[in-house]
C-alpha cells in the first residue's frame, strides 16, 4: 500500500491515488500513514473520504494530529475535532497548547461541549478521563424487538454497539446484555428476563491502569463505568484498555532503564529531543549510580593487597557481580510484573518476599556448589570454598534487593525509579564485592 501511494503522488496522479485509498482498508492506510513524510501525510489526508479521514485521525498519535490540525483551515478543524469520539478528543486537547485546546473547546457544538467538560473534569489517569460517553442503554422493560429497533437508529453514531448496558429511570447500571444474546431473544422477550444482572463496573475514579486488567483479564470488550450513585456515565472500550497497558508498559521500561522524568512521551522526546532534554532524562540516575560505582572501587582498593598475593581472587570477580546481578534482575522483573498485574498485594509483601528469598538461596546453593568445585579443582579448593560460599551469600542477597528496593522506592512513593536496574545494579554489585572479599579474607588467611 505504501509503494502503491508514494508511486501515485509522484506521477501526480490525484485521482488515482483516491481511488486507492476510498478501496483500502483501515490498517493498511495507518501502517501507511504512518510512514509518510509530513507533506504526503497531509496530502494523503486531505484525499480520504470524510469518515475514513476521521477513522484513521483517531489512531494516530497526538504529535502527528497536531501536525495535521495545523494545515488545516480553522473550519475542517473544527469539523474533525466535533466529529472525534469524545474520549479521544480529550487525549487531544491535553497534548495540545493550552491557548490552541480553549479555542478548539470553544468551537465545539454545545452537545460536544458539555461531554467534554465532563470527561475533562476527572482525574487524570481514571476511567472517568479515558472513558466515552457514546454507548446504548435499554430499559429492563423494553422487548427484545423494541431494543433492535433503537439500536438500528443509534448505532452508527456509537463507539460499539456489541455490549449493551441496561439502566433504570435514574440511569443507575442494572444489568448488561451482549448484541448475540439480544438478536437470539424471542422478539417479545423483556430485556430483563435475558439480561446479565450482575454487571462488572468500575467507578469513575478507578485508576486507567487497573480498568485495562479488568477488562483484561476479565476477556471483555468494554466496561461500563458509573459515578459514586452507581448511575452509568460511560463506559471503557477494549482498544482503550490496550492503549492504556502499552503507555504502562512503556513508561515501566523507561523507569527500570533509569529514564526519569514526567514528559508525556519519552521516547518521542529520547529519539528526537534537544541534547540538553535527553539529557536531562537520561543523566540524573547515571550520576546516581556513578557514586555507587565509586564505592565499589574503594571496595577493590581495600583488598589490593589480597589481590597483589593471590591474582586467582581477581579471576572470580566478574563471576560473583555477573551471577548475583543476573539473580537480581530476574527478581526485580518477577516483582515489578507481579506488581502492575496484581499478583503481588503490596498490602500483602511478606509472603512473596520471603518465597524469593527462599528462591534465592535454593539457587545460590545450587550453583555455589557447581562453581565452589569447579574453583577448587582450578585453583585450590580454600579459594573455591570462598567463592562457592561468597555465590551461595550475594545470590540470596541479591534476590533479596530485586524485591525490597522496589518496594521501598514504591512505598516512599518514588515510583519514577521504582525498581530502577541501574540502581539496584549497583547496590548489588557493592554487596557481592563485600560479600566475596569477605569470605576471601575469612579462608585465605588475607585481611583488609
Amino acid at each position: 500500500m505504501l509503494e502503491k501511494i508514494l508511486h501515485h503522488m509522484q506521477s501526480k496522479d490525484l485521482d488515482g491515488l483516491k481511488k486507492l485509498l476510498a478501496n483500502a482498508e483501515e490498517m493498511e492506510l495507518l501502517f501507511a500513514f504512518n510512514d509518510l513524510a509530513d507533506e504526503e501525510q497531509v496530502i494523503m489526508f486531505r484525499l480520504l473520504h470524510k469518515d475514513a479521514a476521521l477513522a484513521l485521525f483517531e489512531q494516530l498519535d497526538t504529535d502527528i494530529q497536531e501536525n495535521l490540525l495545523s494545515s488545516f483551515t480553522h473550519e475542517r478543524t473544527i469539523e474533525l475535532v466535533n466529529e472525534m469520539a469524545p474520549d479521544d478528543r480529550v487525549r487531544l486537547l491535553e497534548e495540545l497548547p493550552a491557548t490552541v485546546a480553549r479555542k478548539l473547546l470553544g468551537s465545539l457544538s454545545a452537545e460536544e461541549r458539555k461531554v467534554t467538560n465532563i470527561l475533562l473534569g476527572y482525574k487524570d489517569e481514571t476511567a472517568g478521563r479515558i472513558m466515552t460517553t457514546e454507548y446504548i442503554s435499554l430499559r429492563r422493560k423494553m422487548t427484545a424487538a423494541e431494543a433492535l429497533t433503537k439500536i438500528r437508529g443509534q448505532a452508527a453514531d456509537k463507539e460499539t454497539i456489541y455490549t449493551l448496558y441496561i439502566t433504570d429511570s435514574a440511569k443507575r447500571l442494572k444489568g448488561v446484555l451482549s448484541l448475540k444474546e439480544l438478536i437470539l431473544a424471542a422478539p417479545e422477550a423483556k430485556i430483563e428476563d435475558v439480561m446479565t444482572k450482575h454487571a462488572i463496573s468500575v467507578t469513575t475514579d478507578t485508576d486507567q491502569e487497573e480498568v485495562a486488567r479488568v477488562l483484561q483479564e476479565m476477556d471483555l470488550l468494554a466496561i461500563p463505568v458509573v459515578d459514586k450513585e452507581a448511575r452509568l456515565v460511560g463506559i471503557v472500550t477494549f482498544d482503550d484498555a490496550m492503549d492504556i497497558l502499552e503507555e504502562e508498559a512503556t513508561e515501566d521500561m523507561f523507569d527500570q532503564a533509569g529514564i526519569t522524568g514526567n514528559e508525556t512521551d519519552r521516547s518521542e522526546l529520547l529519539v528526537n529531543g534537544s541534547l540538553w532534554r535527553i539529557w536531562k532524562v537520561r543523566l540524573p540516575i547515571l550520576i546516581i549510580t556513578l557514586g555507587f560505582a565509586f564505592i565499589a572501587g574503594f571496595i577493590v582498593d581495600g583488598f589490593e593487597e589480597s589481590l597483589e598475593s593471590i591474582a586467582a581472587v581477581a579471576i572470580f570477580i566478574p563471576l560473583i557481580m555477573g551471577m548475583s546481578g543476573n539473580v537480581g534482575t530476574q527478581s526485580s522483573t518477577v516483582f515489578a510484573r507481579g506488581v502492575v498485574l496484581g499478583q503481588i498485594n503490596m498490602k500483602k509483601f511478606f509472603k512473596p518476599f520471603t518465597k524469593e528469598i527462599g528462591v534465592g538461596l535454593s539457587m545460590g546453593i545450587l550453583l555455589g556448589l557447581i562453581t565452589g568445585f569447579i574453583a577448587g579443582v582450578w585453583h585450590g579448593y580454600m579459594l573455591g570454598l570462598a567463592v562457592g560460599l561468597a555465590l551461595l551469600v550475594a545470590i540470596t542477597v541479591a534476590s533479596l534487593l530485586g524485591f525490597l528496593v522496589p518496594f521501598v522506592l514504591i512505598k516512599f512513593n518514588l515510583d519514577q525509579a521504582a525498581g530502577s536496574a541501574p540502581i539496584i545494579t549497583s547496590v548489588k554489585d557493592i554487596a557481592a564485592l563485600l560479600i566475596y572479599f569477605l569470605f576471601v579474607s575469612v579462608f585465605m588467611g588475607e585481611v583488609v
